[in-house]
């Protein structure tokens, strides 16, 4: 990170504020989102990842880059692609490569459920249709485009950027970590699959969020097992009684309130346009102390704030019973915990059996495929460019560091100690977000200008 802003001293002012008129950047964007769209990328039977990973290459082997320096691997049922642009080896103080990542499966879709087949693109009114259409096919598709601009452009990069696109982030992300254990020795990471703009329902922009931080994904597997009998004798203890009272001290329990650098910037950015007087107070009381019981109730009573406050673990499944005529012998039930970065995921699991309070009740954790993180640092050059780039489209906009609540694959470079940052260039009002739901689209006037924002953002960290 430290050669990051001697590098951009020069390079801020070698590049053009706001590269324009890039329409073969931009068409090409739109044929590799309708033809990405139409490859069922989706886990399990007749998973079609490695086949889409084998296409994107040709198209960048077309576009310039070497058959050596794309790689298509596979990887059980699914697999991952490694696209090295080479840079000089001119760049100051030895940079290290930049990395990028995005992923290139998507969650089902039943057709059944669709108003137009999902794996069909369709483009309705200003909209572009179809599973993955955002989640993340549209910045696989405008960043591949952009390097294929870059290439057309004749850009030598002083140092590599690296692309590196997994197969299986919706699920057990084994790519993902396939990746992060080859490629970690890095400037840092930007993650086409993270952050973003916000637009409010009127179309106007409201806020470029960073991403810097994501909370840890937990499931914790909570299970009583009895004897059991005949239910016209009933008995204590009762596996689903014994159940359910653990399942509502855990519902009646309150993690504290936690912040740090990102989420306190990120806090404060939300109370200055938030035109809720009380909430904004709430957010302001609560990034300068996270113990002030009255702002964290304000924010948690909110299901869109609840989650940057701080830990939370709440119950997603239940099953119990053998038999409608007999006592049941055994009870189950799903905690799923999004844990705030720098906490254990092992002082989750005792806090929730401190919670409980009976030995009759086990906790385990179940294997999710996710591994914690730590927060990246705030990185000021970073930050410059990234808001050099969103300014040039809305000169207006604050562009404030971020954390998800949710977990992408970010989280596997950050604990290989690589610095990641969600930077995908996408303005959506809330309510046209449909990713993981019926329906899925994306404005199809975002393409343009997110050609535009990659091409200046890589081109810019890399020179």
């Amino acid at each position: 990170m430290r050669h990051l802003a001697i590098l951009l001293a020069g390079a801020l002012a070698a590049i053009p504020a706001q590269a324009q008129n890039l329409p073969q950047a931009e068409a090409q964007s739109l044929e590799l989102l309708k033809r990405g769209v139409a490859f069922r990328t989706v886990a399990g039977e007749g998973n079609q990842t490695f086949d889409y990973a084998s296409w994107l290459k040709a198209q960048l082997v077309a576009g310039g880059f070497a058959d050596a320096d794309v790689q298509v691997e596979k990887l059980g049922d699914t697999a991952y692609l490694v696209a090295r642009y080479r840079g000089t080896g001119k760049a100051k103080n030895g940079a290290k490569p930049i990395l990028i990542s995005g992923h290139m499966d998507v969650v089902e879709a039943k057709p059944a459920d669709w108003e137009r087949d999902p794996f069909t693109p369709v483009i309705e009114n200003g909209y572009l249709f179809g599973r993955g259409a955002s989640d993340n096919k549209f910045d696989v598709s405008t960043f591949v485009a952009t390097l294929i601009q870059l290439k057309r452009e004749g850009f030598k990069p002083g140092r590599d950027v690296v692309l590196l696109l997994s197969g299986d982030e919706e699920t057990a992300m084994k790519t993902t970590a396939a990746l992060a254990g080859q490629f970690h020795d890095a400037e840092l990471l930007l993650n086409i699959d993270g952050g973003g703009g916000d637009l409010d329902e009127a179309g106007k922009p409201v806020m470029f969020g960073v991403q810097g931080a994501e909370k840890t994904y937990a499931d914790f597997a909570l299970s009583v097992t009895n004897p059991g009998g005949h239910s016209s004798a009933p008995r204590k203890p009762n596996a689903i009684y014994q159940l359910a009272a653990a399942l509502q001290k855990i519902e009646a329990y309150q993690f504290p309130g936690q912040v740090n650098e990102i989420t306190k910037a990120s806090w404060l950015a939300s109370a200055a346009r938030t035109p809720d007087a009380r909430l904004a107070d709430a957010m302001r009381r609560f990034a300068a102390n996270p113990d002030d019981a009255e702002a964290r109730a304000v924010l948690r009573a909110d299901p869109g704030y609840v989650g940057q406050t701080g830990t939370t673990c709440v119950a997603t499944m239940a099953n119990a019973g053998h038999a409608t005529n007999a006592l049941p012998q055994r009870a189950t039930a799903n905690i799923n915990c999004r844990i705030f970065p720098g906490t254990a995921i092992a002082d989750v699991r005792a806090k929730l059996v401190e919670i409980i309070g009976d030995p009759g009740v086990k906790v385990e954790k179940v294997e999710s495929g996710s591994v914690p993180s730590d927060a990246s640092p705030i990185n000021p050059a970073l930050m410059k460019v990234i808001g050099k780039a969103v300014h040039a489209r809305f000169p207006d906009v604050p562009v404030v560091p971020v954390m998800s609540a949710g977990a992408t694959d970010s989280m596997w470079f950050r604990g290989k100690g690589v610095a990641s940052y969600g930077v995908s260039p996408l303005f959506m009002k809330s309510s046209d977000s449909f990713a993981h739901g019926l329906n899925e689209r994306i404005p199809v006037g975002e393409i343009a200008p997110a050609v535009t924002f990659y091409r200046n953002v890589i081109a810019e960290l890399a020179k």
